[in-house]
This record gives C-alpha cells, sequence and structure tokens, in this order.
C-alpha cells in the first residue's frame, strides 16, 4: 500500500481497513454513498458492511447517485441491511424486496435528491462514503468514474470514509467539475452557458477532519455495462430518428450539430446514439448522465467533439480502452454532480434533446418509464423527468412489443404514468416515429397508433380509439376498458382479449 494517493500527510494515519470502516455505520443510520449507474461506488465499505451483518445484523437508510455495480445491492438487501433505499436501483434481488414491501423505496427524480436535502426536507447522511483516486494536499476528494451526488454528501456528513481506488489511473484527476448551487433564499443562477464550459473545482472539497476513515482497494473494479449490441429493431429507431434530424436540420428548427444531446441507459438509447456513426451529422455535443458506449463510439469516430456526465459507464472492452488511455480522451469530457448534470435550468437554457426509454406508452403520449402493469417496479424513473419536463426535444423510444409480441407497448392507457402527454414531444418505435407537436389527443392517437403500434395490435388499438370518440370527450376512453389489456396479460399472459377467448374456449 503507498500513500502517495494521500497528499495531506495529516490524514495519514486514517488508513484503516475496510472493517474497522464499516464500524462507523450504526444501525439507524442514513448513509450517503457514491456511485451512479454502476460507476464510482464505493466497494470494499460496503462488502465489510454485508459481512458484518450477517452476524450483527443492522438496518439502514442508503441514498446514493444511482444504481451501484458489483451487486452491493443484492448483497444488502440479502443480509437484511436495507430498510430504505433511494433514488434508483436496478437489482432484481432489490427489485423483489422492493416489490414485496420488504425495503421501502423512493423513487425519486434524480435532480433532486441533495436538493431536498439542502431544504431540509429529506435526512442528510449521517456518514458518506465515497471512493476517490486520490486526496489532495488540501483534504480534496478526487472523484473515480463519477460524481453522483457524493459531493453533497461529504459536505453534509458529520463523518466522511474515503476508498481510495487504485486500480484507477491518477489521470482521472482533472476530470471533474464539482460545483455546489448556491442556497434559497439567495439563490443564484448556475454560471454555465456552453456544455464545455467548467465553473466548480476538480476535487469535493470539505473539512478534512470529517474524514474518520481511508480504506484502500485494490481488487475490485466497477461492474461492466449490461448494453447489448444494436439489433434490427433498435437499428431502426435509430434510422427513424436520424430521418427526423435530417428533416429538422433542413427546416432549420435544429443547428446542424443537432444542439446537446442526452440519452437514459439501457440498450436502446445506447444503440440509437451508436447509428448516428453513420449519419451526415458531425461536432456533435452530448449533455449527459451517462457517458456510454455510444458517446466513446461517436468520439473515436470523429462525429462528437465534448461529452458532460455525471458518470462513466462502459462495457468490458470500451471500459479497458477508455480507462486505459484516459489522457487521450480528458479534454473532450467532463463529470459532474448530477444535480448539475440534470438541473431543470441548465436543461431549458442548453436546449436539450432527450431521448430515453419508456416501458409502455399509450395513444395519448403518457409514458411508464418505471411500473410493470402499474404496480410492479422496474428501476425507477431515472433522470428522464429532469430531462423531459425541460428539454428543448423530450424524445421516448421503445420497441413496439415484448415478450414476443404478448406485450403491446402501445397501449389504450398507462398503467403507471410517469410523463404526461404534455411533456413528451416524440414517440419512436421500429414501426415509425411520431411527432405530436402541435397536435391536440384525438390527432396525437392516430399519430401514434399508425406509425409506433405492431401490426398485431394496430388494428385493436384503432377500434378501441374509434368506439372512444363515440363516448365523446377531449381525451375519449372508455373507462371499463382502459386497462384491460393489463388485466388480460396477468390473466393469459397476452393483451388481447382474442387471445384471452381462445385460451378459455
Amino acid at each position: 500500500m503507498s500513500l502517495d494517493r494521500i497528499r495531506l500527510a495529516s490524514l495519514h494515519d486514517k488508513v484503516i481497513s475496510a472493517e474497522e470502516a464499516s464500524a462507523f455505520i450504526e444501525d439507524g443510520m442514513t448513509v450517503g454513498m457514491s456511485g451512479f449507474t454502476r460507476a464510482g461506488e464505493a466497494k470494499a465499505v460496503p462488502l465489510a458492511l454485508v459481512k458484518r451483518a450477517h452476524t450483527n445484523p443492522l438496518k439502514i437508510t442508503l441514498i446514493t447517485g444511482a444504481s451501484l455495480g458489483n451487486d452491493l445491492d443484492k448483497q444488502l438487501t440479502e443480509a437484511g441491511v436495507l430498510a430504505r433505499r433511494l433514488p434508483f436501483q436496478v437489482d432484481n434481488t432489490l427489485r423483489k424486496a422492493i416489490n414485496k414491501g420488504e425495503v421501502m423505496f423512493i423513487d425519486q427524480h434524480l435532480s433532486e435528491t441533495v436538493e431536498q436535502m439542502r431544504n431540509h426536507q429529506l435526512q442528510k447522511p449521517d456518514i458518506a462514503v465515497i471512493e476517490a483516486v486520490a486526496i489532495t494536499e488540501d483534504g480534496g476528494i478526487i472523484p473515480t468514474t463519477s460524481v453522483g451526488n457524493s459531493a453533497s454528501f461529504a459536505i453534509f456528513a458529520d463523518k466522511v470514509i474515503v476508498e481510495i481506488n487504485t486500480n484507477l489511473s491518477p489521470a482521472f484527476e482533472g476530470l471533474h467539475d464539482i460545483y455546489i448551487p448556491t442556497y434559497r433564499p439567495t439563490r443564484q443562477p448556475i454560471p454555465l452557458t456552453q456544455v464545455d464550459e467548467r465553473i466548480g473545482t476538480p476535487a469535493i472539497n470539505i473539512d478534512p477532519s470529517k474524514i474518520v476513515g481511508i480504506v484502500f482497494n485494490s481488487e475490485l473494479h466497477d461492474s461492466p455495462s449490461t448494453v447489448t449490441e444494436p439489433d434490427a429493431e433498435t437499428q431502426a429507431i435509430a434510422n427513424h430518428l436520424i430521418a427526423f434530424f435530417e428533416k429538422e436540420v433542413a427546416e432549420e428548427r435544429l443547428p446542424k450539430n443537432l444542439g446537446p444531446l442526452q440519452a437514459g441507459i439501457g440498450s436502446i438509447a445506447n444503440a440509437v446514439l451508436t447509428g448516428l456513426k453513420e449519419s451526415n451529422f458531425e461536432d456533435l455535443i452530448m449533455y449527459s448522465e451517462v457517458l456510454q458506449d455510444c458517446t466513446f463510439e461517436l468520439i473515436d469516430a470523429g462525429k462528437m467533439k465534448f461529452a458532460s456526465g455525471s458518470s462513466i459507464t462502459l462495457s468490458a472492452k470500451y471500459g479497458e480502452k477508455v480507462f486505459n488511455n484516459l489522457e487521450e480522451y480528458k479534454d473532450k469530457l467532463v463529470l459532474r454532480p448530477q444535480e448539475i448534470s440534470n438541473h431543470p435550468e441548465l436543461v431549458r437554457r442548453l436546449g436539450i434533446i432527450g431521448i430515453n426509454t419508456a416501458l409502455e406508452f399509450d395513444i395519448y403520449g403518457n409514458v411508464n418509464s418505471t411500473h410493470v402493469c402499474g404496480t410492479k417496479m422496474m428501476n425507477g424513473i431515472g433522470g428522464s423527468g429532469d430531462f423531459a419536463r425541460n428539454a428543448h426535444l423530450a424524445i421516448f423510444v421503445t420497441k413496439s412489443i415484448a415478450k414476443g409480441g404478448d406485450i403491446s407497448s402501445i397501449v389504450p392507457f398507462a398503467s403507471h404514468v410517469d410523463h404526461a402527454e404534455h411533456d413528451v414531444d416524440i414517440l419512436v418505435t421500429e414501426q415509425g416515429l411520431a411527432d405530436l407537436r402541435g397536435l391536440a389527443p384525438r390527432e396525437r392517437a392516430r399519430e401514434i397508433i399508425n406509425h409506433c403500434a405492431h401490426p398485431m395490435y394496430r388494428d385493436a388499438l384503432n377500434d378501441y380509439f374509434d368506439r372512444a370518440c363515440e363516448k365523446g370527450g377531449h381525451t375519449p376512453h372508455i373507462l371499463r376498458e382502459a386497462l384491460s389489456w393489463h388485466s388480460n396479460f396477468e390473466e393469459t399472459g397476452h393483451m388481447l382479449a382474442a387471445h384471452k377467448d381462445a385460451k378459455t374456449a
């Protein structure tokens, strides 16, 4: 173990084991932990906490930036550590515990968590556990592959544990831009007007006396992303969007480089952005949460000149390439706190094109991003709402069917609404693109059904809409049937009543 990464000599005697560090976390505490979308989470300390909890049970409220890697949420759940979790997760074991009511999950817009802490609406962390590549001469914490909520956690907490990841290059120093908004009631505008500007500091600056322990991790890495390769459907979605963008540029509604792009996590959004490699667009810029493989593919292809995010989450292949050659990319990247990467003020000012993934949407454009059949949580709303409500263009993408056609992603009425139709501009599936701007509800319905729905469901959607229109209303619905497709699926495994009748005949 080398102390070179702790440049403040007075902190050298704070080096302890992960087990000793975990002892600072007590039953009933609120713990703020680094980590944003399986990147930059503390690793050794939470694993030591899991081990301890098997013999000395405890419950905590765990708050992060977003999801954790290394199966930490899984192991913390199985050890019974989690009483409350926020604001986002992607783990199947934790998901099951949430849906059983065993863990209380608070699903939040990712820009709001530390804002609510700052205003005493949420409990501030008793202790923060932050992964770093180094500690500066002044005691500043230099984050790793994510910033997330780490800066505010370290500022708010009475005690801070720093976990130094020696697997990562010291070249990460200088990649981050840590800016904390001014507090109410004298809040000032955030002074960011260009994506590539830096307005903060390269480290999280706190009183170093708050650091109660420093743990070295030389074994555990970030988990690689689980993004899959583009397929025919995602390529079709990309092609529809590229054609739409070309038309917008030709009609002078978008600049030639489109303006700042944001893409939500996941295979579909990643594949859509990757599709821009084959387009004629150049000098692209990104202002997003997560910098995924697509970001670096576009940089490598000479298509993207700068990208701002809150974390870097990459496949094993791209992770090795980028992290081993970070100096080649640093002048094109910046990582910010998530309340800055997702801030509504900045999303509106910069004119973001937001591309996010839907679980389902209905014929009027209401989008469900979180709940299967209206009740079962998947992952959480993440930052999609931060961007959708404030974006220059709010775009949602999804494949038109799921489970081999048993589920239609376009339904009469969304079983859970995360993004109301007022916030949704463009919907895209492999079938086509629906431009909803300037359309009344009855016009939106025809556009969505005709351009986005899968052919096997299109007639049924048109039939529902025709009969709803006979009943009248600005947004016509048949209330008894509005959620019947979801009921059919739960009862028979298929959304259409015809299949239900066939199976019960």
